[in-house]
């Protein structure tokens, strides 16, 4: 119960890694606002918290999207009364078609952009005035290995996860003074019940190899480092990237 009575936004909480954060902070006594575009799944989720006996509230959000970004910090308010941790975790990935960067249309990069990046801030921004209010608050953002391997195919999502480590250093420096704390995970190849067309049996058999542990990541592998991140134990560390990956990346 380490999150006891704490209310935690979880962005792209319907699927993936987001349920998997969901589900951890709920059993550390946390109240979770499920914040997902896909209001089927986002619904699932929530009442997959509310059967274990969590507290599960499901928003419907765009986090690209400036007023929908407001009203989730808005609808937290009015059914909690407060904003602890907020997860930035909603990303477009699984969805995109690896290939050179020569060969990404502006649209591609636009709209990756926009919930990648742009995405994060506006969540951010929504729930920074509740935060400085209560004077206490914790931010974790969701950035990726691939900012230290420089993958290819894939340049407008390395290009965002770069971003978001940056914006978390940058964060963290203007947040202080209202004792909110802004850091940084950086998971591995991490494997979830999200189909990923473009990535082959063999690649991640390769992957797999580039760890020290040889073993794929899960979700499970994750949800420790947010809850801690989120928790007292972490009063104070700031404007940091904790790098979870099996030992793929030494940095």
């Amino acid at each position: 119960m380490r999150l006891k009575d704490k209310v935690a936004i979880i962005t792209g909480a319907g699927q993936g890694i987001g349920r998997a954060y969901a589900h951890r902070m709920v059993e550390e006594g946390a109240k979770i606002v499920v914040a997902e575009l896909n209001e089927i799944k986002g619904k699932a989720v929530a009442e997959e918290l509310l059967a274990k006996g969590g507290q599960g509230l499901f928003v419907r959000a765009d986090v690209a999207d400036e007023a929908s970004s407001q009203e989730l910090a808005a609808a937290t308010l009015r059914q909690f009364g407060r904003i602890d941790v907020l997860v930035n975790n909603a990303a477009v990935f699984s969805t995109i078609k690896m290939k050179p960067f020569w060969e990404l249309s502006v649209a591609e990069w636009d709209q990756l952009m926009a919930v990648n990046v742009r995405g994060v801030w506006l969540a951010s921004r929504a729930v920074a005035p509740q935060m400085r209010k209560q004077g206490s608050g914790r931010i974790i953002n969701i950035s990726s290995g691939v900012v230290y391997m420089g993958r290819p195919n894939y340049l407008h999502y390395v290009a965002s996860k770069g971003a978001v480590m940056s914006m978390t250093r940058a964060m963290a420096r203007e947040l202080g003074d209202f004792g909110i704390t802004v850091n940084c995970i950086t998971p591995g190849a991490t494997y979830t019940e999200i189909p990923r067309e473009t990535v082959s049996p063999e690649q991640k058999e390769a992957m797999i190899k580039l760890t020290c542990l040889k073993r794929p990541e899960e979700p499970k592998d994750l949800v420790g480092t947010a809850v801690f991140l989120a928790s007292d134990d972490a009063a104070f560390i700031t404007g940091q990237t904790i790098n979870v990956d099996g030992g793929m990346n030494f940095h």
